[in-house]
This record gives C-alpha cells, structure tokens and sequence, in this order.
C-alpha cells in the first residue's frame, strides 16, 4: 500500500451492478494509464464515507469514486469527517456509473470510462462550495454535507421510492420517469415556513430544491442559475398546483426554463432554515435522509475536484 497513490473506492451495486460487471473493464483502462493505485470496495451504505475518512488519515490525498452521486456523497461526507488533511488537498475524480449521475453533468465529467480516466489523469481542478445540512429523523438531530442539490416536498418523496426500488435491484432512468407519475397521485402540498438569510417566506409548496449544482433527478435542471462557487446557495420552490398542470409543467424542469414558470419562485442565500406543522422530508445528492425542521450552512470553496469544465 502506498499513500501516493490514487485510492479507488468502488461501488460494486452502483448503476444497478453495472460497477462489479464493468469494474475489470474500468481496472484495465486504468492500468493502460499508468496509474497506481489502491482498491477498496464498499459492501454496505455509508461504507464509502468510512473507507474516504480512513484513507485519508493513512495518508491518501487523491480519491477516484466508482459509482453514482450517492456514493459521491458519502466520499464527501467521509472527507469532512476527518482533520488530518484539510478538505481542499483531497483531490477528487469521478468515473460514472450510476443512474442519474447529475453531479457529474454540471461538469462535464465524460460517461464514457476511458475519456474519464483520461480526465482525471489531466488533473485539471475546480473547488467548489460544499452544502451542510441539518435535520431531524428518529427524534434525533443528524448533519449531512452535499454537493449538488437538495431537494424537499415532492421531489424526495419521489427519490425515497426510488431508493427503495433501487435496494431491491430496480434502477433506471425510466423507473425514476414512471416514479413521478405514481408519486403524483398521492401528493399533497406542504405548508413551510422558510428563512433566507433571516427574511422570512411563508408558502404552501409542491418542491423546494436549495443547490449547489443545476441537475437532479436524472437530468432535470432543477436550479439553471446555480454557480458552484459563489458562496451561495440557488434555491428553486415551486408552489402548490394542480396535478395535470405540474405534468403539463414537466418539459420545463429538462429544458431549463423551470424559473419562469408563473408558480416557481427562485432565490439565493447563505443559511437557510425550513420549519413545517406537517412532516416536510429532505433527500441530498439523492440520497434519502430526514425531514424538517431543517437548516442549511454554505462552506465557501471547500471541495477541489478533478473535471473538464473548470467554469462551472
């Protein structure tokens, strides 16, 4: 084991298994390109933010992440975790192989694996914000960091029964399509009160997206005007509508015009609390966590990852 190497840490179930069956593929290609490195392989959820938090401990400053956003999102969560090196020298590459992979498209980060490895051999760096949020779930108060979007109301209603189909071997970006449309049916508007930067917004919501990237949900521009460094969140909340209408609404969400929609309200913000007299549940970089009360912090320029687009 050598610490100046590259620390790959491999999601075997990410994309499906599409990770365990490409992963010999992705290995050779590696080796092709002369790097060194050390495997590790996650065998349960979180495991990725035990291994990242470790590693780094031992000594290792560069991180490749085979998998989707949620693996991602632990690897984060795991560089966070420690204080041996600080956040902004581990360097971060990705080859994707998840579902959605939407972290990645705000970057440009190819899909195909052998422009990947070429990218991340270039090692030409971005640092972007990281988020922190805190929320309730079992009568306890947890914290998460993210670096994409995180989203409340209906759209992490529809990534929880994504992520339980997806427990169950079910992934795709269809399934993901057909979950909305199922998910709509019994949906029902929250009533929050939400605070940005101390000014208060009280509205009866369908989604509230609070982000650091632009794309969520395999593909949807979420938050268009989001820019990964400027120290702020982009916050996206759309209000209550009817159910023919939202679907009517859907081709704006992929087409990047979402904010001029007469029922979506846009902002920006650096703390940001949401409190709800009914349960308001939270998903981050599509991974499923709690619900409200819930607060947001914005940590400046704290992430340096490997990408092509370094204007993002």
């Amino acid at each position: 084991m050598n610490k100046n190497n590259w620390l790959v840490i491999v999601n075997a179930a990410a994309g499906g298994g599409k990770a365990s069956r490409d992963w010999e593929q992705i290995a050779s290609l590696l080796n092709k390109h002369d790097f060194q490195y050390d495997t590790e392989f996650t065998s349960r959820r979180l495991h990725a933010m035990v291994i990242s938090r470790n590693k780094i401990k031992e000594g290792y400053k560069r991180i490749i992440v085979v998998g989707g956003d949620g693996t991602m999102n632990e690897v984060i969560n795991g560089v966070f975790a420690q204080s041996a090196t600080p956040t902004t020298e581990i360097m971060l590459g990705m080859i994707t192989v998840g579902t959605g992979n939407d972290w990645a498209k705000m970057f440009d980060i190819p899909t195909e694996y052998e422009a990947a490895i070429e990218t991340i051999k270039l090692q030409k760096t971005f640092v972007q914000d990281a988020g922190l949020v805190t929320y309730r779930k079992s009568n306890q108060t947890w914290n998460r960091y993210f670096i994409n979007i995180a989203g409340m109301g209906f759209g992490a209603k529809v990534v929880a029964k994504s992520n339980k189909l997806k427990d169950k071997g079910k992934s795709s970006p269809s399934l993901y399509q057909m979950n909305i449309f199922t998910c709509l049916l019994s949906y029902r508007a929250i009533k929050a009160s939400i605070h940005i930067d101390g000014e208060l917004i009280d509205r009866k919501i369908f989604s509230l997206s609070v982000g650091i990237g632009k794309f969520n949900g395999g593909g949807m521009i979420q938050i268009p005007d989001a820019i990964a460094d400027d120290g702020l969140y982009s916050i996206t909340l759309i209000k209550k509508m009817g159910k023919l209408r939202v679907i009517a609404s859907m081709k704006m969400l992929y087409n990047g015009k979402i904010a001029q929609h007469k029922k979506v309200e846009t902002f920006t913000g650096k703390v940001i609390s949401i409190d709800s007299p009914t349960q308001l549940n939270l998903e981050t970089d599509g991974e499923t966590l709690g619900h409200s009360p819930i607060e947001f912090q914005i940590i400046p320029k704290s992430v340096t990852i490997i990408t092509r687009n370094i204007s993002a």
